[in-house]
């Protein structure tokens, strides 16, 4: 099953998406629905009003979740890239909501930095709450996958050895179209092709199977700290191929377009605009 958000005028709604027609759910956005006692259940057999999905203007999948939380260095290629010895534990980081965008939202690039760059990521998205999770509840606590780009500006991000400024710049990440149920994709443990382009030329191109911690491994340690809750984001990290690794290193500019795809899970495409000072 796949579902999404989509604006409606000065709402948002959720919807099933039944091949080119969209089913509205009778609820706000996505993240509702996984917070609704046997939602997927009834999000499958639901039957509301319909509309065209080549319509759509798809809202930031969960608008609001009580938390993103991020991935740093987990593909093996991109540690290597990046200098580092694979870490024993995850690298973690936050994002805030306000960074959310819709999958074909424009990306705003800030003006105090001069090192925008993207990072093409796998999102898992919690359904149910969880805590200290074992193995098997952290499987059962994953709705399912969406598509993320953790766009970055690395000026900020290297200012400290802590990273949250660098990645949490308002309108900068895009997550969606869909939610894509574990059982379309192969599980909670999905192998999928993963790639990102900036204006057709492609920068980033991996397979999700080489994850080094993987999203069961990401619920698990998580939980283990924080709950949990129905509509979270875990998004896993990104693939070698970023602009600030490349010699001579590239950056978004005005006007570039950012296309982020997973095999099974959608697309996002992307305008980068200029976000002047105030």
């Amino acid at each position: 099953m796949k579902l999404a958000t989509i604006r409606l005028g000065d709402r948002t709604a959720a919807v099933r998406v039944d091949g080119d027609t969209l089913v509205d759910l009778g609820l706000p956005d996505v993240g509702a629905v996984l917070a609704t006692p046997g939602g997927l259940e009834a999000a499958s057999a639901a039957d509301g009003r319909r509309y065209a999905g080549a319509d759509a203007e798809f809202a930031p999948l969960v608008p609001r979740p009580t938390k993103v939380v991020c991935v740093g260095l987990n593909y093996q290629k991109h540690i290597k890239e990046m200098g580092r010895d694979l870490p024993e534990y995850p690298t973690l980081f936050c994002k805030f909501a306000d960074t959310l965008v819709g999958a074909l939202d424009d990306v705003r690039r800030p003006a105090e930095t001069e090192e925008f760059d993207w990072e093409a990521e796998l999102a898992v998205v919690v359904g149910r709450q969880v805590r200290r999770a074992s193995e098997a509840e952290a499987e059962a606590a994953i709705a399912g996958f969406s598509v993320l780009n953790d766009v970055t500006c690395r000026d900020w991000q290297f200012r400290t050895r802590e990273w949250l400024q660098g990645k949490n710049w308002d309108s900068t990440t895009p997550l969606g179209p869909f939610l894509v149920t574990t059982d379309e994709v192969g599980g909670p443990r999905p192998a999928l092709d993963i790639r990102c382009e900036v204006n057709g030329q492609v920068m980033q191109q991996d397979n999700t199977g080489d994850l080094l911690f993987d999203p069961v491994d990401l619920v698990r340690y998580v939980s283990t700290m924080i709950r949990l809750n129905p509509g979270d984001i875990i998004a896993t990290g990104t693939p070698g191929g970023v602009g600030h690794a490349r010699k001579p290193q590239v950056f978004l500019q005005e006007g570039d377009t950012i296309v982020t795809e997973i095999k099974g899970l959608g697309r996002l495409e992307n305008r980068v605009v200029s976000e002047g000072l105030r």
